[in-house]
């Protein structure tokens, strides 16, 4: 049994549907709590009653947290946001004493195959992180953090929650929507835990955490049945930036003028971008009569996806 928390509003709900879709299918067994940031997100999840999703008001969230209610009142929502992430995987240790190991999943990542060889790598450690590994085009990004907020896993135990309280401390302190110093929101704090904390693995498979700002370090190919990272299955994509437009794909943060130039880039619209494009579809489809607007609208790290109504086909 695998253990997972996220959190997401009523704009984000499509893609977090879409991520639950994707963990069904290649992670059999998980339980998986929601912090929702809306009451809509909150009612249309309770609505849906899928199994294996457990679901967290954020009023039950902040209920007694005086240090969070605090921070909430000096920053932007999406900053208050970013200072919940480290909250979250401490308040299910708190309530749940059945969980030994959480994974904090960020709400934009879809999973191509099993999660299987990243726990094997994590082993018995207490703290997995994953490199954006920039792409020698993308290095002006490490402003932003080393390592990717995306996927992070903690064990119960001393160095797992330690790290997670000074994390929390620090993002109360200081998270906001800049680069600042060696801080950028929730993410940079992680720069400097494999040595500040012991028990901390740097997870090295390739196919975990692909991403715009790395394609270009591999050979992606597809055989028909899943997606290789050089020699590795695509295990899970980031689809942070992704925008879709009259059924074109666009990837902020890149060229606008970014044009398809290398087999990798056909294999990575074809058998990654195409089937998380369809999933968001058929679920804006399946939500619509319970949102008043259906849309992939982010509301997270500063990312604005236009609108995909119902009505696309």
């Amino acid at each position: 049994m695998y253990y997972y928390c996220s959190y997401f509003d009523h704009r984000y709900l499509p893609r977090g549907l879409a991520l639950y879709r994707s963990l069904k299918q290649h992670c059999p067994e998980f339980k998986w709590w929601v912090l929702c940031l809306s009451k809509t997100c909150y009612d249309v999840l309770s609505e849906l009653a899928l199994p294996d999703i457990h679901l967290i008001a954020l009023e039950e969230f902040e209920r007694g947290d005086e240090a969070l209610l605090t921070a909430k009142q000096n920053r932007t929502l999406v900053e208050y946001y970013f200072t919940c992430t480290p909250s979250l995987p401490l308040f299910i240790f708190r309530n749940y004493r059945e969980v030994d190991l959480i994974t904090y999943l960020d709400s934009d990542l879809f999973f191509y195959s099993s999660v299987e060889p990243i726990y094997e790598e994590l082993g018995e450690q207490s703290v997995g992180i994953i490199e954006h590994r920039f792409s020698p085009e993308r290095l002006d990004l490490k402003v932003f953090g080393i390592y990717n907020v995306g996927w992070e896993s903690f064990r119960r135990d001393e160095n797992g929650l330690s790290c997670l309280q000074w994390w929390r401390e620090r993002c109360i302190e200081w998270c906001y929507d800049r680069p600042e110093g060696d801080r950028f929101a929730d993410q940079k704090y992680l720069d400097d835990w494999p040595t500040r904390f012991p028990g901390v693995v740097v997870l090295q498979n390739k196919g975990a955490n692909v991403a715009h700002w790395n394609t270009n370090n591999y050979q992606i190919y597809g055989d028909g049945n899943r997606v290789w990272i050089d020699e590795k299955p695509l295990i899970f994509f980031h689809f942070h930036g992704f925008n879709h437009y009259k059924q074109e794909f666009e990837i902020s943060g890149i060229n606008p003028d970014f044009k398809v130039k290398r087999f990798s880039d056909r294999v990575i619209f074809r058998d990654i971008y195409a089937p998380y494009l369809q999933t968001l579809r058929e679920i804006a489809k399946e939500v619509s009569p319970l949102l008043p607007e259906v849309s992939i609208q982010s509301t997270i790290r500063g990312i604005a996806i236009p609108a995909i109504s119902a009505n696309n086909s």
